[in-house]
């Protein structure tokens, strides 16, 4: 099935995904969850120091202070994901119609987190600002190579994003920011719960190339900030902290998504590449689940000494 004829096949789908979407979001307004009164003047040339932030008593790790950077950079990259959402979806109909809405709905989540970040001054906005600048220069975003691609990226990277908000909520002791990144995660659901039954919709319209897609997005995926200064550096941190790590990438995203929603494994009437491509899948989400339990034994291991020395 070529892309004409999968657009053709979905556009049915899309228009009820479409509005089943409208029907969920909620109106919200960025300004309302930004704490304006902790904001200050700040001096042309002034070097920032923890001591600045306005965290209601709460002082922020540098894994949060990492995930906070890298969540709002990779918002901010928006223009080249429509860029490139557009281009594999169309401006016609209800496929351009939902593109321009989800962008609508993703610039406010760079709105509210900048103007959180901006009043509470809990990241260096000197730092930011300059992240910003070469992030957005750079304007690299993943490129799916197909349609098929897309939607199985799409899907992943939406649930990857919103545990991601949610998890540095979790962690940031300060409820005005829970509740932003809680705010951000819940549109994030909304979004990833479209791109997942997109893509169902599309493995049964055409599963061999979806099932060759999906091995491959599996095997190469990585979250849209690799364009970001010092990515591999602040990945680390948030991966050391529990925000996200391979171990959740496992159980929070291809465990429920490709192996439950999709049922991969289970996926029959493939022939050839297909085929093939299932059998790599399947070898590849054992290996991701090994590799997750030896992340949790390693956590467990850390946690119990943690404790340990806490007793001492």
């Amino acid at each position: 099935m070529n892309d004409e004829q999968l657009i053709a096949e979905l556009t049915p789908v899309i228009e009820t995904l479409l509005e089943r979407h409208i029907a969920a979001s909620k109106e919200w307004f960025p300004h309302e969850h930004i704490p304006h009164s902790r904001g200050r003047d700040i001096e042309p040339g002034h070097v920032w120091s923890e001591s600045d932030a306005e965290l209601d008593g709460h002082a922020l790790s540098p894994s949060v202070r990492s995930a906070l950077y890298v969540n709002l950079l990779t918002e901010d990259n928006l223009p080249y994901y429509f860029r490139t959402v557009e281009a594999m979806f169309g401006k016609e109909g209800p496929w351009g119609e939902w593109v321009r809405r989800w962008t609508a709905e993703e610039g406010r989540h760079s709105m509210v987190l900048y103007g959180y970040l901006a009043a509470t001054q809990a990241v260096d906005l000197v730092h930011l600002e300059r992240g910003r600048m070469a992030q957005v220069s750079r304007g690299e975003t993943p490129a799916p190579a197909s349609i098929q691609e897309g939607f199985v990226y799409l899907a992943l990277q939406e649930l990857a994003t919103r545990i991601s908000h949610r998890n540095t909520g979790l962690q940031m002791g300060d409820p005005v920011g829970y509740d932003v990144m809680k705010r951000v995660a819940s549109d994030e659901n909304l979004h990833q719960l479209f791109y997942r039954d997109l893509a169902t919709a599309a493995v049964e319209a055409d599963p061999n190339s979806m099932m060759i897609a999906m091995e491959k997005q599996v095997r190469s995926f990585a979250m849209p900030g690799t364009g970001i200064p010092d990515f591999d550096h602040h990945a680390a941190l948030i991966a050391q902290a529990g925000i996200y790590d391979l171990q959740i990438h496992h159980e929070q995203i291809l465990a429920p998504v490709v192996l439950r929603q999709w049922d991969a494994g289970n996926i029959g009437g493939l022939t050839g590449e297909g085929a093939e491509a299932q059998e790599r899948l399947m070898k590849r989400m054992a290996q991701s689940e090994r590799v997750a339990q030896r992340y949790a034994s390693k956590r467990a291991a850390a946690q119990a000494k943690a404790a340990e020395l806490q007793t001492v």
